[in-house]
């Protein structure tokens, strides 16, 4: 899985709880694009979440 190379965010694990409080394992994956960023003065890809996207932490290649 993806990591976005801003934040270090990454997959979460923790538990489906049902009506009957039955509890089985669920995964929480983060909203990750590759995105062409300007890194180091160089155009680069890079994995991004789209909450460092949105808040302006990547500066994009046009």
């Amino acid at each position: 899985m993806a990591k976005c190379s801003i934040c270090e965010k990454d997959i979460n694990f923790g538990l489906k709880v049902s009506h009957s409080n039955k509890k089985t394992n669920r995964a929480w994956k983060p909203n990750i694009k590759k995105v062409r960023a300007i890194v180091n003065g160089s155009s680069k890809t890079v994995s991004v979440c789209t909450r460092c996207l949105r808040s302006g932490k990547v500066e994009r290649a046009v």
